[in-house]
């Protein structure tokens, strides 16, 4: 790994995460504690004066790991406070590094807008911030009340209140079981659409108390998380901008640059492992072919055959990381 990346003191160190009480009287962790960092950044491999796309920046914690080894950073989120909250902290990097307010999917008209062709690297935190779960005003908060909100980007439409209590009983149950992965998926959809003919969901601890009066409590774990990631997840189209970005993202990179893409649940990484796997394999077949032909869209080699995950310290000192799982591939020539 670039020795760089050690020069000066940093939150994290080889082999170990500082004392979590030592951690926490830095700024980095106001915002937002990210995760993987010196995995991700050693796997990127981004050589000094190269361009490197941060696609999620949160509160700049991988985009600060990066500009210390040497490379230049052009960092995007979609959620303004996200943005004001990484200017304050990389400001030390001046024109090292560039800040846009912009969703991931649409980093190619960002890099356009700045005039750069090819990218020498690319990394992708898909998490929620710790910032946006802790405040209620943006309703991702399922112990905090506040409105059903769950926008990353406070300037689109749509938003968890307008899904409640518009989408249908079916739609609903889709909703529930296909990006929540609810087994009481039906259960909830047909109670949700009886008690909001009563009185609209308006607040996310109304709607929390009452999905887990109809499944009951069982673990730590509050029976609507599954229900709360759904709705976020629709709010956003977090699938369909991983879909796009991952395509629009890979397509800008130069030979020999990488990309390194961090999950937090199943559908995220199963899309990432499809995608990668679809664009590295030399050959595709299909039933009605008489022979496997050569694969026109290869354009990576995966350089994580299984995903790494975050370690026993990590883990420790940060129970989000537990479901974080970093897949890297390289562009090829």
């Amino acid at each position: 790994m670039n020795a760089l990346l050690f020069e000066r003191p940093v939150w994290f160190a080889t082999g170990a995460l500082m004392l979590e009480e030592e951690a926490q009287e830095r700024d980095e962790f106001i915002y937002h504690r990210p995760v993987l960092v010196r995995e991700a950044v050693e796997l990127l491999a981004p050589r000094a004066g190269a361009l490197v796309l941060d696609a999620t920046c949160g509160g700049g914690g991988h985009s600060e790991a990066i500009l210390q080894t040497g490379a230049d950073v052009l960092a995007l989120d979609q959620d303004p406070d996200a943005i004001a909250e990484a200017t304050k902290r990389l400001k030390e990097f001046g024109d090292h590094v560039t800040l846009r307010k912009a969703n991931f999917r649409h980093a190619d008209r960002v890099l356009d807008a700045v005039g750069v062709e090819r990218i020498g690297g690319a990394i992708l935190d898909l998490g929620v911030s710790s910032r946006q779960l802790e405040n209620a005003e943006r309703g991702f908060s399922l112990m905090r009340n506040g409105p059903l909100d769950m926008r990353m980007d406070p300037a689109t439409e749509k938003t968890a209140g307008a899904i409640i209590n518009s989408y249908s009983e079916e739609d609903l149950t889709r909703l529930f079981r296909d990006l929540g992965e609810e087994p009481a998926a039906r259960r909830i959809a047909s109670a949700i659409v009886k008690q909001r003919k009563v009185a609209q969901f308006r607040e996310t601890l109304p709607l929390a108390r009452a999905i887990e009066k109809i499944v009951g409590r069982h673990g730590r774990r509050h029976p609507a998380t599954q229900v709360f990631q759904a709705l976020r997840m629709e709010v956003n189209d977090e699938l369909g901008a991983l879909e796009e970005g991952l395509r629009v993202i890979t397509d800008r990179l130069e030979p020999g640059a990488r990309i390194a893409v961090i999950s937090f649940h199943s559908l995220e990484d199963r899309m990432v492992k499809n995608f990668l796997r679809d664009r590295s394999r030399e050959y595709v077949d299909r039933p009605e072919w008489p022979e496997p032909r050569e694969n026109i869209a290869r354009s990576l080699l995966v350089i994580t055959p299984k995903p790494i995950e975050p370690g026993e310290n990590e883990q420790r000192f940060n129970p989000r990381a537990r479901s974080a799982k970093l897949r890297v591939a390289e562009k090829l020539g």
